[in-house]
């Protein structure tokens, strides 16, 4: 049977997407070892859609189903973070291209629209090597037709997915055994099994079957914390950049780009390009941009210092729970709960600097923070907007009362997932009534 695609489930897809990746972020980021072992495809991969979410939040609550989805695609190929994004946003942005405007979709469309998105994955990356999250999107593309031309097929679009989640799986348990550098480290590959998320997130979507968990993986120690570039004779930079130029300009920027360095990706259309690329010489990458049109949103990051975060990221805290009280009963209070402690009185109170700090300070993945105050929720949530640009998981529950923020603490459990933490400390707060008696 066909499936007819809505707004409100075109939505939930994507905040499920949001979700999965979110959960795996730090197992991905674990993967991590080709194309550079920098500790951040599972990070990227989950900006990278936030990104497409983000996007979806601007448009109207009553947009029709082409306008939400163009603005899901593009969100994404502005948004994207790293190698691993780019395509991902290339694979999603080519898939929806060849579904059109038409979204009562049979069988045929979708096995057709998952071989146009490896077909432009394929394009895109200047010199495609298997055993990445190429070889598992074709996989993927192999599996749905393979369902649609079974002889015992009777037309369910939820197979088709189901078939082209499965053989991406499957595609993903084989990496180690087509790149060597997985294999010497024991892992998957860590692009790969984001796209697996994504594939097992719409699997979900539809028939309702939560995915099983990957066969455990030995963890990839991190590269040396010498300085060195991070491949021994490989490029020190990433460059990424969005583009303003012609379509018939690509072309030349590919060669001139391909020249310099490797893990070319260029993405996009329509005027629109998003350009990643590893190189050594950042200035000619921004030079053959300029030849090609207009690059803006120019990032540049230096392995060896990425690689330096990743690895105190390593080292640090899974979760930290921070905590503005006043009052040393308080204070105590907290610690014992396991809070990191943020004081104020009202005569020395606190400021943005001093909750960014905080947060910094905490050296953790995930953070929750307890504002305990009307004045500081807003500090806070400025504070915790800069570190989720760099990855880290922050969440600010809206408590407004110190007693709001014990009730939190009482129900926190660090070895529940991030949003299941957070959703209950929310709740326990949200449910605390409370008053006070002012001078």
């Amino acid at each position: 049977m066909g499936l007819t695609l809505s707004p409100d489930a075109f939505r939930a897809w994507v905040k499920l997407c949001v979700k999965n990746l979110g959960a795996a972020r730090a197992e991905i980021d674990a993967l991590n070892v080709f194309p550079v072992p920098d500790g951040d495809t599972g990070t990227n991969a989950y900006l990278t859609f936030v990104a497409g979410a983000e996007a979806l939040g601007e448009v109207g609550k009553k947009a029709e189903l082409p306008v939400l989805v163009k603005a899901f695609a593009d969100g994404m190929l502005t948004g994207a973070k790293g190698n691993c994004g780019v395509i991902l946003s290339q694979l999603v942005r080519a898939f929806v291209s060849e579904l059109g405007e038409t979204f009562d979709l049979t069988p045929e469309d979708i096995a057709r629209s998952f071989s146009a998105g490896v077909r432009a994955g394929y394009a895109a990356v200047g010199r495609p090597v298997e055993g990445t999250i190429l070889t598992v999107a074709a996989a993927a593309a192999e599996g749905a037709t393979a369902q649609v031309e079974r002889e015992d097929f009777y037309g369910d679009v939820r197979k088709v997915f189901a078939g082209a989640a499965a053989a991406a799986r499957e595609a993903l348990a084989r990496t180690p055994m087509q790149l060597d550098r997985l294999a010497q480290a024991g892992v998957v590959d860590s692009g790969g099994r984001a796209l697996v998320v994504v594939l097992d997130s719409t699997e979900q979507r539809l028939t309702g079957r939560v995915p099983d968990r990957p066969a455990p993986f030995l963890p990839t120690p991190f590269a040396d914390e010498s300085g060195a570039d991070l491949v021994e004779g490989g490029p020190s930079y990433e460059v990424m950049f969005l583009l303003e130029a012609d379509d018939d300009r690509i072309p030349a920027l590919r060669s001139a780009l391909d020249g310099l360095g490797d893990s070319l990706v260029v993405v996009g259309g329509d005027r629109l390009w998003n350009v990643h690329v590893h190189v050594d010489d950042v200035g000619a990458v921004i030079e053959a941009g300029m030849a090609a049109g207009r690059p803006y949103r120019i990032a540049v990051t230096h392995f060896a210092d990425q690689i330096e975060r990743a690895s105190a990221r390593h080292r640090s805290r899974g979760r930290a729970v921070i905590a503005a009280v006043t009052g040393t009963g308080l204070a105590d209070l907290c610690r014992s709960a396991g809070a990191d402690v943020l004081e104020f009185t009202r005569a020395q109170t606190l400021t943005a600097e001093d909750m960014r700090k905080a947060l910094r300070a905490a050296d953790a993945d995930e953070i929750v923070a307890l504002p305990n105050n009307q004045r500081f929720r807003g500090l806070f949530e400025a504070a915790a907007k800069e570190l989720r640009a760099e990855g880290v998981r922050v969440a600010v529950i809206p408590s407004l009362a110190q007693v709001q923020g014990l009730a939190a603490l009482a129900v926190h459990d660090p070895g529940l997932g991030f949003d299941d933490d957070v959703v209950a400390m929310s709740s326990a707060a949200a449910a605390v009534k409370h008053g006070a008696v002012t001078v």
